[in-house]
């Protein structure tokens, strides 16, 4: 029997291949994880989810203050200004907090951090710069990275054009910021800003923002972002932009053709999606082929067609969300122990972090219509939630759906100011395959937030009580 290096080694140290790591380690198996960063946590910690809500929290905390609704309680903030690498240095703050929790937590697990960029040699065997380690099993976890706009260079030094990467950087406030693409980066970014004082343009080509949410969600969002005071251009698509100084000029038309247009800006932010990061790990070596995405294929288990080698988080198909990475990061190395890791891919939650937060989980309600199901839907509006009336945040409703002929929950959205976290009671719910009833007949604590999901439960049946 061939001796190896490593009973697994992970490519990548994102939120899948840590978590890989240190569930494959704490299951016995002697474990390495390959990073070429100078820090752990892949995009998500260093430049994605962590710095984003950094500056999402210190940009909503300055909009309370200079003109939001702290004065309405009676709270005067006087000649607020703005120290914007105070803000930075915070969040760089935490993430170096976090990227340094995982090398300890690295160290506590004994997993091997092999600094480099690695790529295949065989199906047992990793090139990591001048070193190459086998291992009985390999698991992809190489995440993803900035789609580019054809015609379009991105600049994150020069701050005119910028990618996500460079829109959480800028050193300085934006007069006049496009963002290119509706979707949850763009809208992130693009409410940091805003909130900042930038005027905020956003570009999308489809006929509303948020690609794959629930259709209401969708249009109330677009309300929503519009009193904030984002413009929207929808059904559009740009076709050039042009710096000149500090200046950029954008051109673009109507999606369905037509006549051509130009706006001028001091920052663009390039946001149309994300694409599997394959390239340089000579899967040529071991014969795996992306599919026409880019992204590496593997069968329930996230065993790839060659035996030893495992894929998991934005490198395969599905919603590239950090937390379903993680949950494949566990699986997976459950897995590769001969224990039995699951991740139900039908109830992954999805959250949009501008304010208000927007949330969802399982089933649209077209896609459950799709599906085959009589449904039935019930709505309760924040603006009748009593902590959301009081605290001053009533934009927004809870949208429950459910098979009408079971009651089983297929579906739910929210858009509050804590949907990303009202939206687990409702994961965790349809988990148990909870029925609409079970929820409305759910004791919730009063006054609460979450009390818009018992009404809109209780909706579903046509028995709200507080509208």
């Amino acid at each position: 029997m061939a001796e190896f290096d490593f009973d697994v080694i992970v490519i990548g140290s994102g939120p899948g291949g840590y978590v890989a790591a240190i569930r494959a380690a704490q299951l016995g198996l002697k474990t390495a994880c390959v990073e070429s960063r100078e820090t752990l946590g892949g995009t998500c910690l260093n430049v994605g989810c962590i710095p984003s809500k950094a500056l999402l929290h210190g940009s909503e905390l300055f909009e309370e203050a200079h003109g939001g609704t702290m004065a309405k309680f009676g709270v005067m903030a006087d000649n607020v200004t703005l120290d914007l690498p105070a803000m930075q240095g915070e969040k760089e703050t935490a993430v170096k907090e976090l990227t340094g929790g995982i090398a300890f937590l690295f160290k506590k697990n004994k997993v091997t951090w092999l600094k480099g960029r690695g790529s295949f040699v065989d199906k047992h065997t990793v090139q990591v710069g001048e070193e190459q380690h086998s291992a009985k099993n390999i698991i992809i976890a190489t995440g993803s990275s900035v789609t580019p706009l054809p015609g379009v260079e991105i600049d994150n030094e020069g701050g005119i054009i910028v990618d996500s990467t460079g829109g959480l950087a800028l050193d300085r406030v934006p007069e006049n910021m496009v963002v290119i693409g509706g979707g949850v980066i763009g809208l992130e970014l693009g409410s940091v800003w805003r909130r900042l004082g930038a005027k905020v343009t956003v570009i999308e080509y489809l006929d509303t923002l948020l690609p794959g949410m629930d259709a209401d969600i969708r249009k109330e969002a677009g309300k929503i972002f519009k009193k904030q005071g984002m413009e929207l251009k929808l059904k559009t698509k740009v076709t050039g932009v042009e710096v000149k100084g500090k200046t950029a000029t954008l051109t673009m038309e109507p999606a369905s053709g037509g006549d051509a247009e130009t706006l001028e800006a001091d920052c663009v932010l390039v946001a149309i999606g994300r694409r599997p990061n394959t390239d340089g790990l000579n899967l040529e070596a071991i014969g795996l082929e992306p599919n026409e995405r880019g992204q590496i294929v593997p069968d329930h288990d996230f065993r790839t067609k060659v035996d030893s080698v495992w894929a998991i988080g934005d490198v395969i198909p599905g919603p590239m969300l950090a937390h379903k990475a993680e949950d494949e990061g566990i699986a997976v190395a459950e897995n590769i122990a001969g224990e039995q890791g699951i991740v139900n891919h039908a109830i992954i939650p999805n959250v949009v972090y501008t304010m208000p937060e927007i949330a969802g989980v399982g089933m649209t309600e077209a896609e459950a219509k799709a599906d085959g199901h009589e449904v039935k839907v019930g709505n309760f509006p924040m603006m009748a939630n009593s902590r959301a009336k009081t605290n001053r945040e009533p934009d927004g409703f809870v949208k429950i759906i459910a098979d009408a002929k079971n009651d089983r929950v297929l579906g739910a959205w929210c858009i509050a100011s804590l949907a990303g976290t009202m939206i687990a009671q409702i994961a965790q719910a349809m988990e148990f395959g909870a029925t609409s009833e079970d929820i409305a007949y759910t004791c919730h604590a009063h006054p609460t937030h979450s009390e818009a999901i018992k009404e809109a439960a209780m909706a579903v049946r046509g028995k709200p009580i507080h509208i």
